[in-house]
């Protein structure tokens, strides 16, 4: 889209569409970025819209995204629906000529996405996916280093995203809560782990290094209840996923994620390897920094630990590419480029071999 300097101190007026657990956080968010203003909630359930229009302040609330696009004067969108209305909502917008920030999965397969692509780019607004990793500094940074070539030629890739509320009432007893159960049920629309977290560390990796060419993936359902089964809810959709990976620039990788890991709440590890050296981010440690090894430390194997400034989260990043003009690189392309890599190892698993992308 065209770069418009004219807009730079444009009050942007955005609407929230969904408003259960995620759309909490994109509220405080937007509320903290100068010259955005909410001025609207969109939810199916009018107690619970209005319940959220009321704590944070928003002052008109809908019930059908329809209506709010027919009487609302908004510039933006945030949507927080659940993922198999994203598509549907998102291009709805587009075609009203709102920005639309969506959150992930883009989709819930890659056709569905790329049909947001085309829709974002004949409507010409800033269209952006929120993965929420980007936030980080540190990979923000590690990603710079990597295309200075600071480590050298990539030539070996480890990623993995642990979670333990399966094996933990550390969030909760998973047990007895739809909150988390819809999320290991293929009938309430999830698409298990992979889908879950498996999109934000294959963005996590691949932001860093590249494409990816070739994916081997296999995805695990591990009994959870008598006959996988709680109430309504056939817990069917995989919870552990590890797949072995190959680059388009040549380096081979492993990736993978699993709700049973005891000891990390919501641990993502990242470690790229190069013919100069490696870094490494564990968000255990911290999200404002990142280890590397490189030069002379190769000899005296010595890590070195590296603090990072703050860099623009997401929500911000998308207010500013509104008031500017100018597309941010996280757009719906890029969430579909993922959604793509997320398709290949669903075929993979159950073709039990090697997909190329």
């Amino acid at each position: 889209m065209k770069e418009d300097s004219s807009r730079t101190a444009k009050v942007v007026r955005l609407a929230i569409i969904g408003t259960g657990n995620m759309a909490k956080m994109h509220a405080i968010l937007f509320k903290g970025i100068p010259g955005c203003h909410l001025v609207a909630a969109v939810d199916t359930d009018k107690d619970r819209v209005t319940a959220f229009a009321t704590e944070h302040g928003i002052p008109k609330v809908y019930t059908s995204t329809q209506e709010l696009l027919a009487r609302a004067d908004i510039d933006a969108v945030s949507i927080v629906t659940p993922d198999r209305f994203h598509a549907e909502v998102s291009i709805e917008c587009l075609q009203a000529g709102k920005h639309v920030l969506c959150e992930k999965p883009l989709a819930i397969d890659y056709p569905e996405a790329a049909r947001m692509v085309i829709a974002a780019e004949k409507a010409g607004v800033v269209n952006m996916v929120n993965f929420s990793y980007r936030n980080f500094p540190c990979l923000q940074r590690v990603a710079e280093l990597i295309g200075e070539g600071a480590i050298g030629e990539i030539r070996h890739v480890e990623a993995s995203y642990l979670q333990a509320w399966l094996v933990s009432k550390v969030w909760g007893d998973w047990r007895t809560s739809p909150t988390w159960l819809w999320r290991l049920s293929s009938e309430h629309g999830s698409k298990g782990v992979l889908g879950d977290v498996g999109v934000h560390i294959l963005d996590f990796a691949t932001f860093p290094v590249g494409k990816l060419k070739r994916v081997y993936c296999r995805l695990q359902s591990f009994e959870k209840a008598p006959d996988n089964r709680i109430g309504e809810y056939h817990l069917d959709a995989n919870d552990s996923a590890v797949m072995t990976v190959e680059f388009v620039n040549g380096a081979l990788g492993t990736i993978h994620m699993s709700r049973w890991v005891a000891g990390h709440v919501n641990r993502q590890f990242l470690k790229i390897s190069g013919t100069l050296g490696t870094v490494e981010i564990d968000s255990e440690r911290s999200s404002q920094s990142y280890r590397i090894f490189t030069g002379e430390d190769l000899d005296t194997n010595e890590w070195h630990t590296v603090e990072v400034e703050p860099t623009p989260d997401n929500h911000t990043r998308f207010i500013e590419s509104i008031q500017s003009g100018k597309q941010d690189p996280l757009d719906f392309a890029r969430g579909a480029e993922i959604q793509k890599i997320i398709d290949a190892c669903f075929e993979s698993d159950e073709r039990g071999m090697p997909v190329e992308l």
